[in-house]
């Protein structure tokens, strides 16, 4: 308690408020060893001391609970038990490992209910690890944070010198520390990060196809499309539609690719621009962006929805999906992965809806109503109307 005691404010301002001298009192209380021995052996207090403990554990534990999951998925175990329980020596077998240390796997899997025990001494699929072998998006996800967690081993280095993490040079269109583009990235890189977005994507592809109508629209245009999986979605459950996917060069030529294999070249065109600097193309009469803005920050946000609002037509909408930040700045425990995920990555932040609604007033006409609602799937929307001039609609979806 010394060293807790011996530190002093760091600058001279205003003097504390009551609130702030009550607060104070407080932290001095919870920290005394006195109050903790106490509260440890009293039989009205003790639930909540070895609640907070195993609340501290779990999150000193986290990183290992990330890991097995990890482990998971690398030797395919979800797979492995998906169609039948198997015994730890048949795992064994089948991941090559030996019996003693697949057990140990095996047990912090169960415990984290990705796996379940059955009969027998068999091992089958928990309920955390359902969705997990049901989508290979996920599991790509998974895989793909292992980058951002070796950015994480010293997080004090990457607090002092983001720019410096291996995650800001996996995507290509991030800027440098003295806010330039990259070098031009091989095909390959944007072909890696096109693919990981495509199968993530999946996640949000049914939660936009049943939250918002299309039957009313005439010619899609999804802005940052990727490789084309949105757009492919839309096709054929919409089949009166006419589709174009904008994106840069490299990505709009995997999408077209994509496109062709799938017999749909006839109903979505590709083009290959940056939304940033780039006119967008012209005769959709509803523009898609989804999962683009978080990753961007507030001047490309700005650009794009610019760029989206000279696009469209008088009466034309906009659908934009996105991870956002509550309402009123309330915490989630999502909000750390987004925090350093995004500082890794060299770009982008949370906002909230209000936020995104003032970045698109001030990038063409003010809202003149705005509504909020939640889906059972936990489905934010927000809706503004725009008196002549397009219609922006936004959809804040939870998943990543």
């Amino acid at each position: 308690m010394a060293a807790l005691d011996a530190l002093k404010p760091l600058s001279d301002g205003p003097p504390p408020s009551w609130r702030d001298r009550l607060a104070s009192r407080i932290d001095q209380w919870m920290t005394s060893p006195a109050l903790n021995r106490w509260a440890s052996s009293s039989v009205l207090t003790r639930w909540l001391v070895r609640r907070r403990s195993a609340q501290l554990f779990d999150l000193m534990a986290g990183f290992v609970h990330s890991q097995v999951l990890l482990a998971c998925v690398r030797l395919k175990l979800f797979e492995h038990v998906l169609h039948a329980p198997r015994t730890a020596d048949e795992l064994a077998t089948l991941c090559r490992l030996p019996t003693a240390q697949i057990a140990r796997l095996l047990d912090s899997a169960v415990a984290l209910h990705l796996l379940e025990q059955r009969g027998s001494g068999r091992y089958g699929l928990g309920p955390m690890g359902a969705p997990v072998a049901a989508h290979a998006g996920i599991r790509d996800m998974i895989e793909h944070n292992a980058v951002l967690y070796e950015d994480m081993r010293d997080p004090l280095a990457l607090l002092r010198d983001p720019n410096a993490a291996r995650m800001h040079a996996y995507w290509p269109y991030t800027e440098d520390p003295a806010g330039n583009p990259q070098a031009p990235a091989p095909v390959d890189q944007f072909a890696r990060y096109s693919s990981l977005m495509s199968t993530s994507q999946r996640f949000v592809i049914e939660e936009l196809l049943t939250s918002y109508s299309f039957a009313e629209h005439r010619v899609v245009l999804d802005v940052g499309g990727g490789m084309g999986g949105w757009v492919s979605a839309l096709a054929q459950r919409h089949t009166h539609l006419q589709l174009q996917l904008f994106d840069l060069p490299p990505v709009a030529a995997l999408a077209a690719g994509n496109v062709q294999r799938q017999g749909l070249s006839d109903r979505i065109s590709t083009h290959g621009g940056s939304f940033t600097k780039d006119a967008l193309p012209r005769g959709a009469d509803l523009v898609t962006l989804v999962r683009v803005a978080h990753d961007h920050p507030d001047g490309d946000v700005h650009a794009v929805l610019r760029a989206i609002f000279d696009a469209l037509p008088l009466g034309g909408s906009l659908l934009l999906a996105e991870p956002m930040a509550r309402a009123g700045g309330a915490p989630e425990p999502s909000d750390p992965y987004f925090h350093f995920y995004l500082m890794a990555m060299g770009s982008g932040r949370l906002r909230t809806p209000a936020e995104l609604t003032a970045l698109m007033a001030d990038a063409g006409t003010p809202c003149r109503c705005m509504r909020s609602c939640c889906s059972a799937a936990n489905l934010g929307t927000t809706v503004g109307v725009y008196p002549q001039a397009p219609e922006i609609v936004s959809l804040c979806l939870d998943t990543f």
